[in-house]
């Protein structure tokens, strides 16, 4: 991202306790190719073990400020350290119990989140995962690199894999072995249904990557024929001979589920009931529609058929 002159570019460093924060952005700093003397506030938002060496820092530039809760992260407080120390950029290590939202939203206007990365110990991320999924998702969604640390060859790498591509399929993926060795994920991700096909079947588990896959690359499906099982639901907001299709998705977990609806062009359409199942074949185009208010995946039905309702109803990532 090319810096803007008015932005106070942030820098921020994502993950849970123990995870290897620190020690990064510690080597970061002592990096002179990234610290070369320009003022730096690094906000510190939690306290493990390793503390940081500011002696070591490769410029004394850096002003470091420890919060001791969610509630010392304001925009006035932040606002204050930059401006007192007179700095021009900002690195933060996050407290990985907090949600980034509570960042975003407390952050001063013209600070610019300007690279994101997550650490994460590669023995226990799995535990994470399982027993805090909003949280492990929340750091996850919009990270740009995802670095698993203390990772050796007994850890199932498709697993932590799997876990990342299930939230992003645009971050990058490093491996850091105990003696410094970093291995940079290479696993493809095959869509699970053939895009080349006359008519591309979307299994009933699949849902969730092709509406995903559909809405960040929808060039690839212009023109293409589809045929998957859905929801028929009718509104009044609809255009005359359109109504929605979809399914129920999950991201992260029960409090997130929301419905993934696409129009889809009928001249029937009045006669549908709605709230209802179906496995619809239809053809794919993208253009302008009043429902979405922009352009977007217009589906055009060629047939359907009524259906039962799928074992799992809400699909998901994972």
């Amino acid at each position: 991202m090319a810096e803007n002159r008015n932005d106070i570019p942030v820098y921020l460093f994502t993950g849970f306790l123990e995870a290897g924060k620190t020690r990064f952005i510690q080597e970061t700093l002592e990096d002179k190719r990234f610290n070369n003397g320009e003022r730096t506030l690094l906000v510190v938002c939690e306290e493990g073990e390793e503390e940081y060496d500011a002696s070591s820092f490769s410029a004394p530039n850096v002003f470091i400020r420890i919060l001791e809760g969610l509630e010392e992260l304001t925009a006035e407080n932040l606002s204050f350290w930059l401006k007192k120390d007179d700095c021009k950029r900002v690195v933060i290590e996050y407290n990985g119990m907090w949600l980034l939202d509570e960042l975003y939203s407390r952050m001063p206007e013209p600070w610019m989140i300007y690279q994101e990365f997550m650490f994460a110990d590669a023995g226990s991320f799995e535990s994470y995962n399982s027993n805090m999924r909003q949280l492990v998702y929340d750091k996850l969604k919009s990270a740009e690199l995802v670095v698993f640390n203390r990772y050796s060859d007994s850890i199932d790498r498709m697993t932590l894999h799997k876990i990342v591509r299930g939230v992003s399929r645009r971050c990058e993926i490093a491996y850091e072995y105990a003696d410094g060795t970093v291995k940079y994920d290479d696993i493809e991700d095959p869509l699970p249904f053939d895009i080349n096909a006359p008519v591309i079947e979307i299994g009933d588990d699949d849902y969730a990557l092709w509406y995903r896959d559909m809405s960040e690359e929808p060039e690839k499906y212009e023109g293409k024929t589809v045929r998957f099982k859905c929801r028929y639901l009718k509104r009044k907001r609809v255009p005359s001979g359109s109504f929605i299709v979809g399914r129920h998705v999950m991201t992260c977990c029960a409090d997130d589920i929301q419905f993934a609806g696409l129009i889809c062009k009928w001249e029937d359409a009045e006669s549908i009931e709605g709230d209802s199942w179906h496995v619809l074949t239809a053809k794919i185009n993208y253009r302008f529609s009043r429902a979405y208010g922009k352009k977007g995946p217009v589906l055009t039905l060629l047939s359907h058929e009524d259906c039962e309702v799928p074992e799992q109803p809400v699909a998901s990532f994972y």
